[in-house]
């Protein structure tokens, strides 16, 4: 019943949004590709969130008289989550440990509204669009915390699509622990993961969590990984958002 309920919505919401075809049209493309709900990663998939946690952390260091960093050093700590991130910064800048309950919370009084140096990467509103009208349930599965999960999805209106948040608060596990993404699934309905939805993320953390579960996963070469591309499990990559709704389409035939 959930699942039947986050199609639903999406049927509607994407015959409200869009209104370019006539409701046979629409129904006859959901019902042929709604059997793959889909889940998407957040930081470094659908917005690029580097520049705004970039700015969150010096701004903490700076108050602190800690030595800053710069922008690629912080894009390749981000992905497990505020402690990670925290306990990498700390490590590359020898800060003593026993000051980073403090540091996280200065750290997280900024980050919770921090939007304004944040942005999509091109295509993402068109792509989801569009996944929607074929009628894919859409869900959200991050390590960001939810508040600024919440606040970054409202602030570019991604919310509308999600029929699903689990944020890096939600569990006490996170990814790519599988727990996180089999709570979301399970909370779009799916019961049986392997071929039955799809995952779509852009680092390590996410391609190790999808095989984890196991689910299909679908790589966006342009985030926050440290990896190479061919050295993550996967079943396609892609390098802009236009390119995806085509991928998906391929990656629910029949034959995958």
């Amino acid at each position: 019943m959930l699942y039947v309920a986050a199609w639903l919505r999406h049927v509607l919401r994407s015959i409200y949004i869009r209104g370019r075809h006539n409701l046979t049209d629409r129904l006859e493309i959901t019902m042929h590709h709604a059997s793959r709900p889909i889940v998407f990663d957040l930081d470094g998939t659908l917005i690029d969130s580097a520049p705004d946690i970039h700015a969150c952390a010096n701004k903490v260091l700076d108050q602190n008289n800690l030595t800053i960093l710069s922008l690629p050093q912080v894009r390749s700590f981000i992905g497990g989550g505020v402690e990670l991130l925290w306990s990498r910064i700390i490590a590359a800048l020898g800060i003593d440990a026993e000051k980073r309950p403090d540091l996280i919370d200065a750290f997280m009084a900024h980050y919770h509204q921090a939007t304004e140096l944040t942005a999509l990467f091109p295509g993402v509103i068109d792509a989801l669009n569009r996944l929607a009208d074929d009628g894919h349930p859409l869900g959200l599965c991050t390590n960001k915390p939810m508040q600024p999960t919440k606040a970054a999805l409202a602030h570019f209106g991604l919310d509308v699509f999600m029929s699903t948040i689990v944020a890096g608060d939600t569990l006490p596990q996170m990814k790519p622990d599988p727990a996180p993404l089999r709570f979301a699934l399970q909370q779009m309905g799916v019961t049986g993961y392997q071929q039955r939805a799809l995952y779509i993320g852009d680092s390590e953390f996410d391609a190790y969590c999808a095989a984890a579960v196991p689910v299909p996963f679908l790589i966006y070469s342009g985030g926050y990984r440290n990896t190479a591309v061919s050295d993550l499990p996967h079943l396609h990559a892609f390098d802009h958002f236009n390119e995806l709704p085509a991928l998906v389409r391929a990656s629910v035939s029949p034959d995958i």
